[in-house]
């Protein structure tokens, strides 16, 4: 298939239109036909790409940062891309450095950390490492779809569950709750905390955004399970779009709320690198007539640029619009008493014993 081509309708079931060329690709495809019909006019034309997973053995696991934009200093990515396909994705340029598309391939390449469960238990038990908070799926979501599969989030989880490790998963599947069983003995404890991702309510917009994630009304029947489990829930309105889906913040907080999420906050949409190029294609296949004025409303809360990296603002955006847009969320947190999250417990954690050469003798 010709990565250099511009799509010119969406491809059902994913987010991404085209394949992209990452920033560090060496070879540009340039598909010739063959007389054949071999090259199709319009990528949404050819056969849909499938999901093609990779296992693979990582050399390392936990992921340090040092950013004073993010609630955790470390994190564990179970899989490299994902299947979800949200289209705003801050995580798709991370796929150029794999030589792959930050658009398609992002969401139909895919690598699974086969071993990440043993890489764990062996960073865990060394006598240097220091126990705070593990943050699962920041990068690409630890719960999507081929996790029913590898079930590489839940080998991970048995070992910071038998550690006493404390933990917090952000997600936007469902599926999560096919770990209750691990999750709410744990939350008893003080150990866990879950928060989803909420974009929207409306399963349309959704659905073009991040059409392989759960359907908005299965995140809120998520919550409102782990919340009658005794799991503390979240929710993070993100990201917040101007002229597509700002306009929800108070109905998306309003109805988490409803379902027991005690804690909220908010991140606007971020366009790192090639995810410029990803959505302003998505946009001007799905929302042609407002294209420019989303836009030019996102470069006036990024100083006139698409994105502006800068710690401290590139989550919350600068000027009048993201003013507004923090006074809403603001007032609706207050009046709906959200609090803030409950402190994960790192006295009880308990480093795992190194595996012995010689095996148990005694």
């Amino acid at each position: 298939m010709d990565d250099a081509r511009k799509a010119q309708s969406p491809i059902k079931g994913r987010g991404a239109a085209s394949y992209v060329d990452g920033r560090y690709a060496v070879t540009v495809a340039q598909g010739e036909d063959d007389g054949w019909g071999s090259v199709y006019e319009d990528l949404a034309d050819a056969p849909g790409p499938q999901t093609r997973v990779t296992e693979e053995r990582a050399r390392s696991i936990v992921s340090r940062n040092d950013s004073p934009d993010v609630g955790h200093s470390a994190s564990i990515n179970p899989y490299r891309g994902c299947e979800h396909g949200c289209v705003y994705c801050f995580a798709r340029p991370s796929h150029a450095y794999l030589d792959l598309s930050p658009g398609l391939d992002f969401e139909t390449r895919l690598f699974a950390k086969t071993n990440a469960a043993e890489l764990l238990q062996n960073e865990l038990a060394r006598p240097s490492y220091k126990c705070v908070p593990l943050a699962l799926g920041i990068n690409t979501d630890s719960y999507q779809p081929i996790e029913r599969r590898y079930r590489v989030t839940r080998s991970v989880i048995e070992v910071l569950g038998a550690c006493s490790h404390p933990f917090s998963v952000i997600t936007k599947n469902a599926g999560v709750v096919r770990d209750l069983d691990l999750i709410a003995p744990l939350a008893r404890r003080g150990l866990v905390s879950i928060a989803f991702s909420v974009t929207s309510l409306d399963n349309r917009l959704s659905a073009r955004m991040e059409p392989r994630a759960s359907a908005p009304h299965a995140r809120l029947k998520a919550i409102r399970t782990l919340v009658d489990a005794g799991v503390p829930v979240g929710v993070m309105v993100a990201p917040v779009i101007p002229m597509i889906n700002d306009r929800e913040i108070e109905h998306i907080l309003e109805a988490c709320r409803d379902h027991g999420a005690t804690s909220a906050g908010y991140v606007l949409l971020r366009l790192p690198h090639e995810l410029k190029q990803v959505w302003r294609e998505w946009l001007q296949l799905h929302y042609p007539d407002r294209a420019d004025h989303v836009m030019s409303l996102i470069q006036q809360m990024r100083g006139g640029k698409d994105y502006d990296s800068t710690f401290g603002t590139r989550m919350r955006g600068e000027g009048p619009f993201a003013q507004l847009i923090a006074q809403r969320f603001r007032k609706a947190h207050a009046r709906l008493g959200f609090s803030s999250m409950p402190e994960l417990d790192t006295t009880q954690f308990v480093p795992p014993r190194k595996p012995s050469p010689q095996g148990e003798l005694f």
